[in-house]
């Protein structure tokens, strides 16, 4: 019954996002934004809101509820249920021991096949989640140190990151969608043709600016992972695990003489200039840091 419980508690989440949006819509255009001699309430329309809405959080729900199927669909790996070796019963009895510490029920555990060292948490609910790693990470990474890694993983489902970054994606969503069909709405009057290119252009472009604040929120989620299993196994667990994972992204970026192309979306967070604003994990420069001022 806990999956049940998880998705009634996202609906009604989704119906109170969606009640607090049009009520602030509704005194916005009406009262405050006539007050001040802006009167937009022909211009804006409340329907295209109510579509945002079920666009922008219905996608990103959605997704959410369907994340652990579809990250074991993307990825060549299987589920660990009963340790066959030592490296399945450290991190089965580390996901284990931590789950019961925080009181959530145990999370599936799955071994993905991937040379880089990684790891990731995903699922609708704390009760209801998933703990991956790589081999890569199990291949360059001492005991304590994936130790350390699962506890921070197990931070993540502990604090909701999952579902907290999920609703900041349906609203990014709903005002992509918003903004795209005002316009729209207002220049198809005079020309259809250039009110729909217009419209899939301000979709893309939108859509693009919306991840700054998404990718923001995810690196300062990662400090706050990071602080969990600081607390759980002691920063230097934690510190001695980000720098083998960048000992092995440097070694790699000299065997291939180039960067991975994925690298912002995964523990070792290389980028640079602008798309740093793009990039879901901080450095390790600046996550070691971070652990070190950690008391």
């Amino acid at each position: 019954m806990k999956w049940l419980k998880g998705i009634v508690l996202l609906l009604i989440a989704n119906v109170l996002i969606f009640v607090t949006l049009s009520i602030t819509f509704h005194v916005l255009v009406n009262y405050v934004l006539p007050a001040f001699g802006m009167d937009v309430r022909g211009v804006v329309n409340q329907e295209d809101l109510v579509w945002a809405l079920v666009i922008g959080f219905g996608g990103a729900f959605i997704s959410l509820a369907m994340s652990k199927q579809m990250a074991r669909a993307m990825l060549d790996c299987y589920q660990i249920t009963k340790p066959q070796n030592h490296a399945e019963q450290v991190i089965y009895q580390t996901v284990q021991e931590t789950a019961q510490r925080l009181r959530i029920s145990m999370p599936e555990v799955w071994v993905y096949e991937s040379p880089d060292p990684n790891a990731f948490a995903t699922g609708p609910t704390k009760n209801n989640s998933m703990v991956a790693v790589s081999t890569g990470l199990l291949a360059n990474l001492n005991e304590q140190e994936v130790r350390a890694v699962l506890a921070h993983e197990m931070g993540h489902v502990y604090n909701g990151d999952m579902f907290t970054t999920t609703v900041l994606a349906g609203l990014m969503n709903t005002f992509v969608y918003f903004i795209s069909r005002w316009v729209y709405r207002n220049l198809a009057e005079r020309n259809e043709a250039l009110a729909f290119g217009v419209y899939i252009g301000l979709q893309v472009l939108l859509s693009f600016l919306a991840m700054i604040p998404i990718t923001w929120f995810s690196r300062r989620r990662e400090y706050g992972a990071d602080a969990f299993s600081a607390k759980v196994y002691g920063r230097d667990a934690m510190i001695s695990a980000l720098q083998a994972i960048d000992r092995w992204v440097k070694r790699a970026e000299i065997r291939y003489t180039t960067q991975d192309p994925l690298a912002t979306m995964k523990i070792s967070g290389k980028s640079s200039g602008v798309l740093r604003l793009f990039a879901t994990h901080p450095t390790i420069e600046e996550r070691v840091a971070a652990l070190q001022r950690f008391a």
